[in-house]
């Protein structure tokens, strides 16, 4: 396909295909944007066991341009090193009750999808960056999290309650993370209330507390190039890199510990849990000989935690190309999916967290696992039989694993056709890159300038994952989102 052709295509069009093609629904249906509609604001304190915790100075970290804000995080310090975590999550389930219109589309889709040319969310706008949504200088109903960290980065003194909460200040990952590492002035909103620099040095200071304990336990540490495509006025104009920064890492540390509690708040109240579970390396042979082709030895049985030591140690070493390697183990260790855990049984466990007990439950507004986390720990905290039974569960855990996917690939092929117009007209030009899928049913290399990812169509003999190789692109499909590549050898 010519370059010449690529303004006529709409990725948003395409995208609206892509969704229908994997199953999944692009819009909402009349009886779930008449049920938003006849909501007359959030969800209101509904019981005297809903704490009033908006004293205290609550904050969310998201993404620049985020309108879902599902968590925030507050610290306080006890004294003797000891700091106590509170997260609050946004009580979807008071508004879209199980069964309603809203959440059959959410079951359907199980998650917000986006796209490099439209998001499509798991609710309706209104409720997931409004009603349901924790936006600042507002009173919400949430569930809140809460635990004390040592001095040591272990948990002590697990709770979970529903709370009012009030956010006193929306912050982005990009400005936090460069006030954190000292490379720019403090963001304006954090500025402008008081005392919430000393709360944001205090949870950073916890957050790298608990990373530095999960890695001592085998958690990866692995760093992969995130991409997002670049409009203006409309008009695609490149693909950039995202990278994660100090504010990315602690958000996702305090959820990962949020997380954990959870899953064990349910097993320790007889409850079932929905779980997110990464099993043993589907190709752990693949990541011991990437390892000797870096002079470095493995196990013979797979261990995350001389996994992670071999990761620190390539770090240390080639900081510039690790994140080439740790896309090369993340595909080597296979998928994550949902499974359900019941009281008393043996947890699968989560790989590269390193972790026994993981749920999600900490993002309600875009995931719908976290929907069903969120309403089986009201039925514990209520004392009331579990909103799922074992069976439904089983089917949901499937689904969610299945829609999941279908959502991933919709992303992928959409930032592929976004690709492949922004390729379409260097046809013929060489490129280098990293071998990052082997298979069967083909090869696939992403070349590092632009960060994109293609198909290897010639000369893919004896290439495996984790290969560097100079390829040459021969022919881009922006429909399909399709980008092919010839192997003109290794590096």
């Amino acid at each position: 396909m010519s370059a010449r052709l690529a303004p006529e295509i709409d990725l948003a069009e395409l995208a609206v295909e892509a969704m229908r093609d994997r199953g999944l629904w692009p819009e909402f249906s009349q009886e779930a944007l008449r049920q938003v509609e006849k909501l007359q604001g959030p969800a209101r304190q509904d019981s005297h066991d809903i704490a009033d915790m908006r004293s205290l100075l609550w904050a969310s970290i998201d993404n620049d341009d985020s309108r879902d804000l599902d968590q925030l995080t507050v610290a306080d310090d006890l004294g003797n090193h000891a700091v106590r975590i509170h997260v609050a999550i946004a009580d979807v389930d008071a508004l879209v009750r199980k069964n309603s219109p809203v959440d059959v589309h959410a079951r359907r889709n199980t998650t917000s999808v986006y796209t490099a040319a439209r998001i499509f969310p798991m609710l309706p706008e209104r409720l997931s960056t409004d009603l349901t949504s924790l936006n600042p200088n507002t009173d919400r109903v949430a569930v809140v999290i809460s635990y004390t960290v040592d001095a040591d980065g272990a948990l002590h003194d697990p709770e979970i309650r529903r709370a009012l909460v009030h956010n006193h200040a929306q912050l982005a990952y990009s400005s936090v993370g460069s006030w954190l590492d000292g490379e720019a002035d403090m963001p304006a909103a954090m500025a402008a209330v008081d005392g919430l620099a000393d709360q944001m040095r205090l949870q950073d200071g916890v957050a790298q507390m608990l990373r530095q304990r999960r890695h001592e336990h085998g958690a990866l540490v692995l760093d992969t190039i995130e991409t997002r495509a670049v409009f203006d006025d409309g008009m695609l104009v490149g693909v950039e890199r995202e990278a994660k920064n100090r504010a990315h890492e602690l958000i996702e540390d305090f959820m990962i510990a949020a997380n954990g509690i959870v899953a064990r708040y349910l097993e320790e109240h007889g409850l079932p849990s929905f779980r997110r579970v990464v099993k043993s390396p589907e190709r752990w042979d693949r990541i011991e000989a990437l390892a000797a082709e870096y002079g470095d030895t493995l196990p013979a049985d797979p261990d995350p935690v001389a996994l992670q030591r071999f990761l620190l140690r390539r770090r240390a070493a080639d900081p510039v190309r690790f994140p080439d390697l740790s896309l090369t183990v993340i595909k080597l260790l296979g998928r994550g999916e949902y499974a359900v855990h019941l009281p008393d049984e043996e947890a699968e466990g989560h790989f590269g967290l390193a972790v026994r007990d993981y749920s999600h439950s900490t993002a309600p507004n875009r995931r719908y696992p976290d929907v069903i986390t969120q309403r089986l720990l009201k039925s514990a905290l209520g004392s009331r039989p579990p909103a799922y039974g074992p069976v439904e569960l089983e089917e949901l855990a499937d689904h969610c694993t299945r829609q999941e996917d279908a959502a991933k690939k919709v992303e992928r092929q959409i930032a592929k056709s976004a690709a492949a117009m922004l390729l379409a007209s260097r046809i013929g030009e060489k490129f280098e890159g990293i071998v990052t899928g082997a298979k069967e049913k083909g090869t696939w290399v992403r070349i590092f300038h632009p960060p994109v990812e293609g198909r290897v169509v010639e000369g893919d003999r004896y290439l495996d994952v984790g290969d560097r190789v100079s390829v040459k692109l021969v022919e881009v499909d922006i429909r399909r989102g399709f980008i092919d590549f010839a192997a003109q050898g290794r590096l």
